[in-house]
């Protein structure tokens, strides 16, 4: 008889939500997670009087009550959708480069139509051209991918098999020739951390469609609010969760999973375990050597590490007006050229091209009255920062913020001197904070070669499965559909 049904490793969106999905079929779970609070990168910090919201900016997919996006239809089938409270933001973004551009769109396709033509006016058929293409392809897209259609092809679905795959840089250029019009359009493309001219165009184009679609979301008390509501929910269903309890270990007998060892040193049985750890973490780390194909150690290591980032969680003792902040979303920069800026990511250069959010403008509440916070947001890869002497760190730290808030200053003036907290994460933070190899939000890279179309899901270890950002696309829709997704895989293997 086994300690467990299924134990989860990692609370993380993917975790929680398999966590979730198990106990509400009555199979009965455990959940370990090294840190003293659920969500992985879904939770926040209080310096001061503020509650700092640690990663998400818009949540995707969520639809309305009228029209449900996929992510509010996983809510529902958590039963946690009543448990939330959202608003919807009217607006996709706001692009700032400081005396060439300045434009913010819709969250709706005809007044996004409409504001671009208006500011590009000779690329007024290209615009128009441009977003019939996009709909076109998401709609065969759809067929594809979610609806399956078995008589795909290349003659049926000519726009998907042709432009899936092709660099967004190329596509775009295909359309547009002023190169602010492409960069009041690709700014989503650090939501993928890949640059243009190696994301896939199929990658960008979803995402543009679906917030234009289904709408960016804000979440009421941040994404800690999310992760402790589908905890509570797990509790509520009869799950077991340990904190500070990371696994040190996943038993394997006879070629099947037997359990997990935990950091303390407890052997917990179970024949299935779902590892929200992330793959590299998982095989390198947690499984003996012996228990792992040499092909699966070929497939991690031609994978690049992805993308973290230098955060500046910032706030500010006025309100967003008073700072002449209007939009929650503000994409900052200082090129047209996002290759560039992507490159800059690889090195300790200052970076070119950043996100800004503002959660009070959506959400008054969110900081104390007469406040309101922001996170200044640059990619950076960790490897760069790993290379540092520890002697050098903490200078190089905080002359690499005060670059981003150079930036901040030129297209938000008011804001550097009401500035009453500040705190600064790199790649080393979150890399601490997180456990993911170099810091990573987004899992691996995703160029064409790597994108969900082609990825291994399945484990070689009998009764080992896997969820989150590693095994699909970064970001918190797809990880929190993940969790579901591979718990439901979980369930038919039990049955």
């Amino acid at each position: 008889m086994t300690d467990y049904d299924v134990i989860v490793i990692g609370a993380g969106n993917g975790g929680l939500t398999a966590a979730l999905t198990l106990a509400r079929s009555g199979v009965k779970t455990l959940l370990l997670e090294q840190h003293n609070i659920p969500g992985g990168c879904a939770t926040s910090f209080i310096r001061g009087r503020f509650e700092f919201e640690v990663a998400l900016h818009q949540l995707s997919g969520m639809g309305t009550e009228d029209f449900p996006g996929p992510l509010r239809n996983t809510f529902n089938d958590l039963g946690i959708a009543e448990d939330i409270e959202l608003v919807q933001m009217d607006n996709l973004y706001r692009t700032i480069y400081p005396g060439k551009l300045d434009i913010t769109l819709k969250a709706d396709r005809s007044q996004t139509v409409t504001t671009l033509r208006e500011r590009f006016p000779k690329e007024g058929d290209n615009i128009e051209r441009f977003f019939d293409f996009l709909y076109d392809y998401c709609n065969q897209w759809i067929h594809v991918t979610m609806i399956r259609d078995p008589e795909a092809s290349p003659s049926k679905y000519p726009l998907f098999f042709k432009y899936a795959l092709k660099p967004m840089q190329i596509v775009m250029e295909e359309f547009f020739s002023d190169p602010l019009l492409i960069l009041a359009l690709s700014m989503y493309w650090s939501y993928q951390g890949m640059p243009p001219e190696r994301l896939p165009f199929g990658e960008f184009a979803i995402i543009l469609w679906a917030y234009t679609e289904f709408k960016p979301w804000h979440l009421k008390g941040g994404s800690q609010a999310l992760s402790n509501t589908i905890l509570n929910a797990f509790l509520a269903e009869g799950g077991e969760v340990r904190f500070n309890c990371g696994a040190k270990k996943i038993n394997v007998t006879e070629g099947s999973v037997s359990g997990v060892m935990t950091e303390h040193g407890d052997d917990i049985s179970a024949k299935r375990v779902i590892s929200n750890a992330g793959t590299h973490t998982t095989y390198i780390d947690l499984l003996d050597k012996q228990h792992v194909p040499e092909s699966r150690f070929r497939e991690l290591g031609a994978r690049n590490v992805g993308t973290s980032a230098v955060s500046l969680f910032i706030g500010f003792d006025r309100e967003p007006d008073q700072l002449d902040i209007f939009e929650t979303t503000n994409f900052l920069t200082t090129t047209t050229d996002n290759n560039q800026a992507y490159r800059d990511t690889k090195t300790l250069n200052p970076p070119q091209s950043m996100l800004f959010t503002c959660y009070d403008v959506d959400d008054p509440e969110f900081s104390p009255k007469g406040c309101c916070q922001g996170a200044l947001i640059a990619l950076s890869y960790g490897e760069p920062w790993l290379r540092i002497p520890i002697h050098q760190y903490n200078d190089l730290k905080y002359r690499f913020a005060e670059e981003m808030l150079k930036i901040l200053d030129q297209a938000f003036p008011k804001c550097r001197n009401h500035i009453e907290e500040l705190e600064v994460g790199t790649p080393l933070t979150h890399m601490r904070y997180l456990g993911h190899p170099g810091g990573a939000f987004y899992g691996f890279d995703q160029p064409a070669k790597d994108t969900e179309l082609f990825m291994e899901k399945a484990s070689p270890v009998k009764g080992l499965f896997h969820t989150g950002a590693t095994v699909v696309s970064g970001g918190f829709q797809p990880t929190l559909m993940s969790g579901a997704s591979t718990a439901r895989a979980v369930i038919r293997s039990i049955n």
